[in-house]
């Protein structure tokens, strides 16, 4: 069976693009990002079946980008990969924090000009200071973490297998400014559930990859890996780990990419669990990106989702169109590592109102080493303007329903950047088995909630299971 995957494969249905502001090109589909860079490492030999789950990894040579298999023979290889970077890359960070030129703080006494320089500067001497990335490198290699190529790209992946019967497999995609580390507290809540007090019967087998440009997988050298072209590599993926039927999650670009998936909707996938949920009405969406008033008619969730949009359209998206636009331009972050942080702290207000209490010495959610983890990964990785080519490579539409007509379970997070109410829900997916508002939980709800985001995923897809 050829595997390799087709690039100009259309969606089944794409999305209009709505109105455009102030003259810029941008569908508001290129809309959305979140957190870090990094440099790579490679790996060798063959990964046993799908049936196990071996952590005997082999050292990988750390370098600027993914290596080339060194079996070239055999595409649809699975290889080990192990995760070491070398000291002096470390000490070359800890270098270039310490040397990073200060503008003056900030004229007003809240964020509304962007990430604060008292926050920035907390970040920075944690980061120089005392920050261990080793820990990190610790928890990536005590998962099971591989290796393949898929239509002529390196996909990093990890994957765990339950040890209980009859689990489910379960494809998991991160989003920007986000990696594998924002998925990582979610494994074991889901292959091992009778720990977390849940049953044997919601128990996953979980395979979470890298998005080409990101972490550890290899970067795209010519264009075309949008969406689309992922969801059908992340379907080759689970076919050859040896999947007949699994379902999908994500958030952020993995809830886009877990949408187009879904649209495409290939025989072996059963459903999909999403809580970035594009169901906005395109006409709403149209009038909350042209800064109109709210419609009249809507309902309280509605307008608070209105409202949330509104302010997104307004104040938070710049990040957004900067990289649906010129990623290219984005050498800044490349080269200073204040300066990616910086830019993939400052997502959403609210996110950022999350990830910046935590330097002020609170300890809710996500942890000072959460952070630093996944910006460090970016930096290592040198993945700053790979990772912001999705945007510019998408052409579908943020918000709004792309024809699902597959089983969708939605959970919609109280602080995500727009909490879809059921009625939109239930209008974007005619097949909607599960719809839930849950009281706390944002943008990176697997990352600050992975108890709580784990029941979802349970509960999302328990009407799929046989």
């Amino acid at each position: 069976m050829n595997e390799r995957i087709a690039a100009d494969g259309a969606l089944a249905t794409p999305c209009a693009q709505v109105s455009r502001r102030q003259g810029l090109k941008l569908s508001a589909a290129s809309i959305m990002a979140s957190l870090l860079p990094v440099s790579a490492l490679a790996a060798t030999r063959t990964a046993s079946p799908p049936s196990e789950s071996p952590k005997e990894n082999t050292m990988a040579k750390a370098s600027a980008t993914p290596q080339p298999s060194t079996q070239a023979a055999d595409e649809t290889a699975i290889r080990h990969f192990h995760v070491k970077f070398p000291e002096s890359e470390l000490a070359e960070l800890r270098k270039r924090i310490n040397a990073t030129k200060w503008p003056e703080r900030e004229t007003v006494t809240d964020a509304s000009q962007g990430v604060q320089l008292a926050t920035i500067r907390k970040l920075a001497h944690y980061w120089a200071t005392e920050y261990d990335w080793r820990k990190c490198e610790a928890k990536l290699n005590a998962l099971p973490q591989f290796m393949t190529e898929i239509d002529g790209l390196d996909i990093h992946f990890i994957h765990v297998r339950s040890k209980h019967e009859n689990a489910l497999p379960l494809i998991v995609t991160h989003g920007w400014p986000g990696s594998v580390i924002e998925l990582l507290k979610i494994v074991d809540p889901l292959t091992n559930p009778t720990a977390h007090g849940a049953s044997a019967s919601d128990a996953f087998h979980v395979v979470i990859p890298s998005i080409p440009g990101y972490g550890f997988s290899g970067k795209p050298t010519t264009t075309g890996w949008d969406p689309a072209r992922m969801a059908r590599a992340w379907v080759v993926l689970m076919r050859r780990l040896g999947y007949a039927q699994f379902v999908a999650q994500g958030g952020d670009w993995g809830a886009m990419v877990t949408d187009v998936m879904a649209t495409q909707a290939p025989p072996e996938l059963l459903g999909i669990h999403l809580n970035w949920v594009f169901a906005v009405p395109p006409d709403i969406n149209g009038a909350a990106y042209t800064g109109q008033p709210a419609p009249a008619g809507l309902s309280g969730d509605e307008e608070r989702a209105y409202e949330q949009l509104d302010v997104f359209y307004k104040k938070g998206v710049g990040y957004a169109l900067e990289m649906a636009n010129r990623p290219q331009t984005l050498y800044g972050i490349a080269d200073s590592p204040i300066g990616l942080a910086a830019f993939l702290l400052d997502h959403d207000a609210r996110s950022y109102e999350l990830i910046a209490r935590v330097f002020d010495g609170q300890h809710t959610g996500l942890t000072r080493d959460d952070v630093l983890d996944n910006i460090t990964l970016y930096w290592l990785t040198n993945t700053a303007i790979s990772s912001a080519r999705i945007y510019w490579e998408n052409k579908i539409a943020f918000f709004t329903p792309k024809g699902v007509v597959i089983p969708v379970a939605v959970s919609a997070f109280p602080d995500e950047v727009c909490t879809i109410p059921r009625s939109w829900a239930e209008r974007a997916y005619s097949r909607l088995i599960y719809y839930n508002k849950l009281d706390k939980g944002g943008h990176f709800a697997a990352w600050e909630q992975p108890q709580l985001f784990s029941q979802e995923v349970r509960a999302g897809f328990k009407p799929l299971r046989t």
